[in-house]
């Protein structure tokens, strides 16, 4: 058995539907369709989910985000993007249409309960709408409703996290013992008290993963509108080719810097049951992708090279820094309070360097200066802006580090000057530091330097 999730872009448009139907249909192992909001909003080239919270906080979310769209005109949005899909599926309006009006226009809830209950209504209607779709085509087809087979979610609104009951009630309702395919919409649940909850954006993906945990089944596949994780990023390499096969902390390494192709969250419980996570295009069913598993051969040094740009250095130094118990964790906790994600922190005797994206330092350079000068007693603290952080991965680096050799050689040879060189301690992975304005031509050397002439020596 499969367990398919398919993503906005792959539900946007009645056409895209089809070709999601077309490949449930052109494999009986799928069993377990997963189906997330549709895709962009021609109109505003805004995400229906995005419509939908700004509705719910009377167009606050568009108006914090420098967007002109009122609240009346995402409503507008969002029923004229159903009205059509079902116009375009020839599914009767009145079982998509007025439900949708009724909840949205005449709910009760207040905060966070109503902007999470609003946020879920975009898959919610989706999935009916698709059940629809899919009994008109002749598949024996059942919706199945977070809210009613028990996917239970913590008390966080607005970023529920799974509950270990739910594996249970999912293998008890979960049956498959009339042949019928499973359908279940993505990204919410519902906490011990009935109150509708969602997962942190992407959670689309963590529905497909859950289940496939708790059913056990023997592939996971997340369709999408790539034809799976490239090499490089093709936009920058119009070349680059997808990479077939990944192990689990590989893409992990790609994904916290630039291939955010997943939700890394998804497949924590897929990693621990063994479970393969096959990312796959919706628009090109016939090719493989990229297949995730918990180890491989590995047949190359390195197999992609991601880039991180408009990074910032934050470097610190104090005498003895190393030999101080808890001064990495208070530096952190100063970062955290500020609301500051840190990516990475090489270190040595007397210092530090925090890696943090450059737009979070808008507005609070100054005051977390003063705030680290202030608890932690530092010297100097420097920081160096526009930055592109370059990772090359693989898990054949561990055997042959001459990668790093040849990728400080390459730099050279082409008169590219790096700011910050460090090697994880996986060793599978290192990471080069750029000036911004030169990156996509680091990345390029870099690229045709270690990944090219593998191809020739196949």
């Amino acid at each position: 058995m499969k367990v398919c999730k398919f993503g906005g872009s792959s539900v946007k448009d009645a056409t895209q539907i089809k070709k999601v139907v077309a490949i449930v249909k052109s494999d009986s192992d799928r069993k377990v369709i997963v189906v997330s909001a549709p895709g962009r909003d021609e109109k505003y080239d805004e995400k229906i989910t995005d419509h939908l919270l700004n509705f719910a906080t009377d167009g606050h979310y568009f108006n914090e985000h420098k967007i002109e769209v009122s609240a009346k005109q995402s409503y507008d949005a969002i029923i004229t993007k159903y009205e059509k899909l079902c116009e375009d599926l020839k599914v009767d309006k009145k079982i998509i249409i007025r439900p949708l009006k009724k909840e949205l226009l005449e709910s009760k809830l207040k905060g966070e309960k109503k902007e999470a209950f609003y946020l879920s209504r975009g898959e919610h209607h989706n999935a009916k709408l698709i059940e629809q779709f899919m009994k008109q085509q002749g598949i024996n087809v059942k919706l199945m409703l977070p809210e009613e087979f028990g996917f239970i979610l913590s008390e966080e609104s607005r970023n529920g996290k799974v509950l270990r009951e739910t594996y249970e009630n999912i293998q008890k309702q979960f049956s498959f013992e009339n042949g019928e395919i499973y359908l279940v919409p993505g990204f919410y649940g519902v906490t011990k008290n009935k109150d509708i909850a969602v997962m942190s954006r992407g959670g689309s993906d963590l529905t497909g993963g859950e289940l496939a945990y708790a059913l056990d089944a023997y592939l996971y596949e997340n369709w999408t509108d790539t034809n799976g994780v490239y090499e490089v990023d093709p936009r920058i390499i119009e070349d680059s080719k997808v990479i077939p096969r990944l192990t689990f902390k590989e893409l992990r390494l790609l994904s916290s810097k630039g291939f955010n192709v997943f939700h890394f969250n998804a497949m924590l419980n897929c990693k621990k049951s063994k479970i393969p996570i096959n990312i796959r295009n919706t628009n090109n069913p016939d090719h493989e992708g990229t297949l995730i598993q918990s180890e491989r051969v590995p047949m190359e040094d390195t197999i992609g090279i991601a880039k991180l740009d408009n990074m910032a250095s934050i470097h610190i130094q104090k005498d003895m820094l190393s030999e101080e118990i808890g001064f990495t964790a208070e530096l952190l906790k100063i970062f955290g309070e500020f609301g500051i994600g840190t990516y990475h922190y090489p270190t040595d005797k007397d210092d530090i360097a925090i890696l943090v994206d450059q737009e979070d330092l808008q507005g609070n350079i100054n005051s977390l200066r003063r705030e680290i000068e202030k608890r932690l007693k530092t010297g100097n603290l420097y920081v160096t802006y526009n930055l592109a952080i370059i990772t090359i991965v693989g898990i054949g680096i561990k055997e042959n580090t001459f990668a790093i050799v040849d990728a400080i050689n390459a730099l050279k040879q082409n008169h590219i000057s790096f700011d910050l060189f460090d090697m994880s301690p996986s060793k599978i992975s290192f990471h080069i530091g750029v000036p911004q304005n030169i990156s996509d031509v680091a990345l390029k050397t870099l690229y045709t330097n270690l990944i090219e002439p593998q191809y020739k020596t196949d």
